[in-house]
């Protein structure tokens, strides 16, 4: 068998789930999951996780790894990832990749800067104390031995915060240290890269605030009113609580505003993310787009799959 990777891309709310499992009717695929809000458990509802009875047919890996506490790095899902790429091989089957976390994806076509792994421990202190005494201290730390994130980072980014601090606690060494030396390699297989659009802005604007509206009657709500029982240490600074469409939530479960003026921002913030996801996509090179407002996209895109997969 020849070792290829499918790459399945695009913003929120264009279809990629329903388009692999299309595909993996058609061919013998391993779908793995390229994104960083399914890696937490728990959190069904509001990441469009597919639901149970879906994941016994197409099961999906790299999601449901992680506790909605613990922090997973771009590294980390790069290792996992090619991991997961070995596994399908070596069972006769063609990963296909799936998702839109971008940055993921650009660490396993494109490399990664070596930043060596911090310890949990570390990483929980300075989550404690960022807690305590605020982002902005921890920001201000950074001044004297890691000047060039000082000035990069946003005081209020709490998790680039504490990931640049970390690094330099550990290693000593500040994080451009590590980002001006040679990239850990992409991954070695030829791959294709598909992207789903929809440039109709008006349904696709429609089509992210009925989604919004399914997961609140689907019991948001109730999913986000959960978390906070379980994971009593957990709260907004948590890159798990920094999903669009959850921090809206909570926000609302700590009376800091209504239902509706919740649902409105978070639609607000999902728009505004698929927007980044758009740019994102128009700067790649070498990308099968499909439109998904035009007839037979789908059959389009598996053609271009078995095309690819043959030669």
């Amino acid at each position: 068998m020849n070792k290829r990777v499918i790459c399945l891309m695009g913003p929120t709310a264009t279809g990629k789930t329903e388009l692999a499992m299309r595909i993996a009717d058609q061919i013998p695929v391993e779908i793995i999951s390229v994104d960083s809000a399914m890696i937490y458990r728990e959190m069904n509802i509001g990441t469009a996780k597919p639901d149970a009875e879906t994941l016994i047919r197409y099961p999906h890996r790299l999601i449901d790894i992680c506790e909605p506490t613990e922090r997973y790095s771009t590294a980390e899902f790069r290792r996992d990832a090619i991991y997961e790429i070995e596994r399908s091989f070596a069972a006769g089957k063609i990963p296909l990749l799936v998702g839109g976390t971008f940055l993921y994806f650009q660490s396993l076509l494109e490399g990664i800067s070596p930043i060596p792994q911090v310890s949990s421990d570390t990483l929980k202190q300075l989550t404690e104390r960022a807690e305590i005494e605020g982002s902005a201290v921890l920001h201000q730390a950074l001044k004297e031995v890691d000047p060039d994130s000082f000035q990069r980072l946003n005081p209020n980014d709490t998790q680039r915060v504490i990931r640049a601090l970390s690094v330099y606690l550990e290693t000593g060494k500040p994080l451009t240290y590590y980002w001006n030396l040679p990239k850990k390699p992409g991954i070695a297989y030829p791959f294709l890269k598909i992207a789903l659009a929809n440039s109709d802005e008006k349904r696709r604007n429609q089509q992210i605030a009925q989604r919004y509206h399914k997961m609140i009657d689907a019991g948001l709500i109730e999913e986000v009113a959960t978390l906070r029982e379980h994971y009593p240490e957990l709260n907004l600074d948590y890159p798990s609580m920094r999903a669009v469409g959850y921090r809206q939530i909570w926000n609302y479960l700590e009376g800091e505003m209504t239902l509706a003026e919740a649902v409105e921002r978070a639609i607000i913030a999902t728009r505004q993310y698929a927007k980044r996801q758009r740019t994102w996509l128009r700067s790649e090179e070498d990308l099968a787009m499909f439109e998904v407002n035009t007839p037979h996209y789908t059959q389009k895109a598996l053609d271009q799959i078995l095309h690819f997969i043959d030669h």
